[in-house]
């Protein structure tokens, strides 16, 4: 079966702990090298995952062409230099999210993608992927729920380590580029829609002058979304769906476990039905779905435009917080 092959940025920890592991599981992935600005973290990385290259910086990695597509998992910051780098380099992209630290660099990113058609290039919202949240789209979709009128979202962790990437603000860090990334996206794939406006309360922590506490309400005009992400608070996430006729409750809608079955709840007709969904990892999911995009030359599940549709209500965000008002969120 032919596999992409696939060169990986950074010895990131979610990268070795999860996203490599996940790919090397799939069908269609083949992990082929990893490189790090350090060649012995790099060395050390491919040796514990069986991974046959190392380099010693990441343009020697763009550079060799038995490379198919680059997986950046680097720090918020380089998320588009990078990825643009790996675009000239003749290179498909799979980026993290939050894939730039602005709307507008986003659009930077969409425009180099745009320069080079022939190549794939799209955002790491594993989430999406996940059987659950397939399962949840369908389920509103159909009308199970009735008309959808809210999805509440709730994210959060504690973290209080200054030297941690997620409190240097200069990279990217707080909790609405983490999590309420999240947040934001989850509402924009089950309504199928951009909201109009927002309006929200953000707090910053006087040491990092990172957003360490963030309350929004999004209006897509046929409903709302709200939501609360945190990254000094007792750990939770769960994500309520809410119909004229029905609800859809989500336990992990994240961090979706990859060795036991998830678990959906959904309220209609006066009865609750608990769904079990296959044990899966959604890493692996979205590697798979992507290097098909990529051997098929199919369009990617989740284009690129999503991305900076999604960092518009981001700023949106943290703009209303410091306008004390709604704030309307720009079309691309």
């Amino acid at each position: 079966m032919e596999k992409v092959r696939w060169g990986v940025l950074s010895t990131s920890a979610l990268a070795l702990k999860q996203v490599i592991p996940a790919m090397q599981q799939g069908h269609y992935s083949e992990i082929a090298a990893i490189a790090s600005r350090n060649l012995e973290a790099a060395q050390e990385a491919t040796a514990k995952l069986g991974i046959a290259k190392a380099y010693g910086s990441y343009e020697a990695l763009l550079a060799d062409p038995d490379i198919d597509a680059i997986y950046n998992p680097l720090p918020n910051h380089l998320h588009v230099p990078w990825s643009i780098k790996a675009l000239e380099a003749g290179k498909h992209v799979l980026c993290e999210k939050p894939v730039a630290m602005t709307a507008a660099e986003a659009q930077t990113l969409a425009d180099a993608g745009k320069a080079h058609p022939h190549l794939k290039l799209t955002e790491a919202f594993m989430y999406r992927y996940h059987p659950q949240w397939q399962r949840a789209k369908q389920l509103v979709a159909e009308g199970g729920i009735g008309e959808l009128r809210t999805i509440q979202t709730l994210f959060s962790y504690y973290n209080d380590d200054p030297n941690n990437i997620r409190n240097i603000a200069d990279v990217g860090g707080g909790a609405m580029m983490d999590i309420g990334c999240y947040a934001v996206s989850v509402p924009r794939f089950i309504f199928g829609a951009e909201p109009s406006r927002v309006s929200a309360i953000v707090e910053y922590d006087p040491r990092f002058k990172t957003d360490r506490l963030a309350s929004a309400v999004l209006d897509f005009g046929t409903g709302t979304a709200i939501f609360t992400c945190g990254t000094q608070l007792a750990p939770y996430q769960r994500v309520n769906i809410l119909g004229t006729q029905g609800c859809i409750e989500i336990e992990i809608p994240f961090n979706a476990p990859k060795d036991r079955p998830c678990k959906v709840w959904y309220e209609h007709g006066g009865q609750v039905d608990e769904i079990l969904l296959d044990i899966c990892n959604q890493y692996t999911l979205q590697g798979d779905a992507v290097s098909q995009a990529i051997l098929n030359e199919t369009p990617v599940p989740t284009p690129i435009e999503d991305a900076v549709a999604n960092m518009q209500v981001i700023e949106a965000v943290l703009h209303s917080m410091r306008q004390g008002s709604w704030e309307t969120v720009l079309p691309n």
